[in-house]
């Protein structure tokens, strides 16, 4: 495993498991196949900029980084149209804005999100099944009206 990816595995479960400890972590990553020891988990913590809070392992925000709005306003703001292809979402948005409501997804982690790719006007969202798609789909839209 090369370094960003266990970095981006580590930021994934803090988001989705809430580690307490190193050894909460450690023992998650290797139940993905993932080994990382001790000295490993410190650097990486460190360079990730996590810190331990009442809840677990959480990314530390510094005050000076804008956040930006959610993808919520964003969607409400430049999509204008989601079509679902088998287990893919189609969003189109107003020219130019793909990019950045493409983050805001990235960013809000939405579980049924498998990852997505924008262009200038239009982002591939793509969900693990059709089911999972068509759910998504219904999701926008109530964001949408």
């Amino acid at each position: 495993m090369n370094k960003s990816y266990r970095q981006g595995q580590i930021l994934k479960l803090i988001r989705a498991q809430h580690p307490h400890t190193q050894e909460d972590l450690a023992k998650a990553l290797r139940a993905i196949g993932i080994p990382a020891t001790q000295v490993t988990l410190s650097r990486d913590i460190r360079e990730l900029g996590l810190v331990k809070t009442a809840n677990g392992y959480a990314r530390n925000a510094p005050e000076h980084l804008p956040t930006g709005p959610d993808v919520n306003t964003l969607t409400r703001e430049f999509v204008q149209d989601v079509k679902v292809a088998q287990n893919l979402l189609v969003l189109r948005t107003l020219a130019g804005h793909a990019n950045s409501v493409a983050v805001a997804l990235d960013q809000a982690a939405w579980p049924e999100i498998t990852g997505t790719i924008a262009g200038d006007d239009t982002i591939l969202v793509v969900a693990p099944d059709t089911k999972t798609a068509e759910a998504l789909r219904v999701k926008f839209l109530r964001v949408l009206k």
